[in-house]
């Protein structure tokens, strides 16, 4: 039970908690060549954005702030341009891009009931279209076929990872472990979701078929809770975010701590640490690897005086 209000707590203040620093932070959009490790900071925002994703083409960033979605090139990090989402403007850091990228899936915090719901629209901006009538439900992946949306849901007191059609339908349930399993990403062969849970006591990445079936652990860190698995466009690499064991609840994944990122083979193994940063909620929710599977995309803070 103790796993279960960590993980509660954790989501809530997750996307509703940053939201009310806006002020607080200034947000460091960088990249890293990871062949390299150079670090480039693209632009600095005197308030709070999250999670970039880069466009399929390479041209764009897509980040939320303030409950809305913008982007801006990387190429050349001028003012960055509002996306139309519409009705939807409580948009939290779980949003994916379609493989073709023609779409992108949004999570927003409807009017009525403040919980979270997934929401898709063209890449351009339009009107979003509800896929998950029930809430609350936090996105984090899209089937390389486009016929699939994976997420994290409370429907049993418990948070598991689901399944829906990209199209809106029946969802499917595949973990069942107690406590929180959270951030499923599709592999880009579309065999394997990648997501992380706290089933084995401290939060680790796993790895299951995209069935649900063979959930395997694939990080056996026990100095760290390690987060949001993202494997490459080549599908041969995983970077993901952690916290040193201690100094978060395993359930938990707060803003405004010192943080690492990590690499890893998407076969398992050795993982080596590529950056040290202050963040944390926010930095790398979804998947923002280039597509050239060389360079990622991250926010990295600074607290405001």
């Amino acid at each position: 039970m103790k796993r279960i209000l960590n993980s509660v707590v954790c989501l809530i203040l997750g996307v509703v908690s940053m939201q009310a620093q806006n002020s607080q932070v200034t947000s460091i959009l960088e990249i890293m060549d990871i062949t390299t490790g150079k670090r480039t900071v693209l632009k600095e925002f005197p308030y709070l954005i999250e999670a970039p994703n880069w466009t399929m083409d390479g041209t764009w960033l897509i980040y939320n702030s303030k409950g809305k979605l913008y982007k801006i090139s990387p190429a050349t990090p001028g003012e960055p341009i509002e996306i139309n989402t519409g009705f939807a403007t409580r948009c939290n850091n779980d949003h994916v891009l379609s493989s073709n990228g023609k779409q992108i899936a949004i999570s927003h915090g409807t009017k009525e009931d403040r919980k979270s719901r997934i929401y898709t629209l063209p890449i351009e901006g339009g009107n979003p279209t509800l896929i998950t009538p029930l809430a609350p439900s936090y996105l984090h992946g899209w089937s390389p076929d486009g016929k699939e949306l994976a997420y994290c849901a409370d429907r049993n007191g418990n948070y598991d990872v689901y399944v829906i059609p990209a199209e809106g339908g029946e969802e499917k349930r595949l973990t069942e472990a107690e406590g929180l399993d959270d951030g499923p990403e599709y592999s880009p062969c579309g065999k394997y979701i990648w997501f992380n849970s706290v089933r084995s006591g401290l939060m680790q990445a796993w790895r299951m078929k995209a069935d649900g079936s063979e959930q395997t652990q694939m990080t056996t860190d026990e100095t760290r809770n390690s987060w949001f698995p993202h494997v490459s466009p080549n599908g041969e690499l995983v970077v993901y975010i952690a916290y040193k064991k201690g100094d978060v609840a395993p359930g938990s994944h707060p803003a405004n701590k010192n943080v690492e990122l990590l690499l890893m083979s998407a076969k398992g193994g050795e993982s080596k640490v590529i950056a040290k940063l202050f963040g944390g909620q926010g930095t790398i929710n979804v998947n923002s690897w280039a597509p050239d599977s060389k360079r990622i995309a991250f926010v990295s803070y600074r607290l405001n005086d």
